[in-house]
């Protein structure tokens, strides 16, 4: 590779040191990234764009196909993941915000991708976030699939709108889960209850924007606090996370929220936060040996804020060590293990590129 690039970063004796290896650069503003076969990407950007990285590193031409993407602020193209059976059916899922009466919010589409890579086809959108609103916050926008073949997405609630996230009747500071028609599957905690979207799976969310699947099947999400208060919480059917009841956070500028609580009965306390805020983007989980045992099941975290990658460390549901990787790489969007069993970063800027990170020596 012409642009070949080694980075050695020495991290805790606990593990062994980095090298980050540059896959693809030259990016706009990327927000995820899939793996496709034969050490080829696609890569979302957030403008607008969708795009396939050769094995080379060569990033191609925009897709063709794609539905209208409204890109203002924190919106714009976001999450993308592949359906479980894409080597037979080439079928992809993708959020991103998309306007419409009332303001925009957060879609969820499904499309087919064409056999040169070149175009998604059969684009059908299946879930719309209720109700859209004015505003260019807190889209929220991951996705995963769940084992059953349902999918979960994380969906913000939209800065203004934090107050609705305690609400069944809105999508508002939700994870929702859905079928890959974007119908309810029967089995979601608010089918019977009268009032509520029955796409809700989890409410009192603010922000958030890394979800996985752990190898046991469980769901994990991370999200964004108000200066203060970012949350990593396993995710559980029909469970209220908090927001804005109770924060470890407070406004901007300064001053408690709402009664200033950090606890309430009925309401789930996260298995970690960070305070001062990370802003975290980005969630995966370690299954392979790659970098050793001592690694192994652990979860990684993208911080924005401080750009850098962190490892989580988990043990009977609590943290057992947290380690900070790759200090100052840039804004650290998205994280996920790659087919070989590394895990591979996306940076937004300075500059943007997908990195493959290796082990030392």
């Amino acid at each position: 590779m012409k642009n070949l690039l080694w980075l050695l970063l020495p991290v805790a004796a606990q593990a062994q040191s980095l090298q980050t290896e540059v896959v693809a650069q030259g990016l706009n503003s990327p927000w995820a990234f899939a793996a496709l076969a034969n050490g080829e990407w696609l890569v979302t950007e957030r403008p607008g764009s969708m795009r396939k990285v050769d094995a080379k590193g060569k990033i191609g031409a925009p897709l063709q196909g794609l539905p209208k993407i409204d890109a203002v602020g924190q919106g714009g193209l976001l999450d993308l993941v592949l359906d479980s059976g894409f080597a037979s059916n080439r079928l992809l899922y993708f959020c991103y915000a998309e306007a419409g009466t009332g303001g925009n919010g957060t879609a969820l589409a499904k499309a087919r991708l064409n056999a040169e890579a070149t175009a998604l086809e059969q684009v059908q959108v299946i879930f719309r976030q209720q109700p859209k609103m004015t505003g260019r916050n807190h889209f929220g926008c991951r996705i995963v699939e769940g084992r059953d073949g349902n999918l979960f997405m994380t969906l913000g609630e939209r800065f203004s709108g934090m107050q609705r996230a305690q609400q069944l009747d809105n999508h508002l500071g939700k994870i929702v889960r859905i079928t890959k028609d974007g119908k309810a599957p029967a089995d979601n905690p608010f089918t019977q209850t009268a009032g509520a979207l029955p796409e809700i799976y989890s409410y009192g969310h603010r922000n958030p924007q890394g979800l996985v699947l752990d190898t046991q099947g469980q769901l994990w999400a991370h999200e964004h606090g108000p200066q203060g208060g970012d949350e990593l919480n396993l995710v559980q059917a029909g469970k209220n996370y908090g927001w804005p009841v109770i924060t470890y956070g407070e406004n901007y500028g300064g001053g408690k929220i709402g009664d200033g609580l950090t606890a309430k009965d009925g309401l789930l306390q996260p298995i970690l936060h960070w305070t001062p805020s990370i802003a975290p983007s980005g969630l995966a989980q370690l299954t392979s040996k790659a970098y050793g045992d001592a690694w192994q099941g652990s979860y990684f975290v993208g911080s924005l804020k401080f750009r850098y990658l962190e490892r989580v460390q988990l043990k009977d549901g609590k943290v057992v060590a947290q380690q900070k990787l790759l200090e100052d790489i840039g804004r650290l969007r998205d994280v996920r293990q790659g087919p070989d069993g590394l895990i591979y970063v996306l940076t937004e800027n300075e500059p943007a590129q997908l990195l493959r990170l290796r082990p030392g020596p």
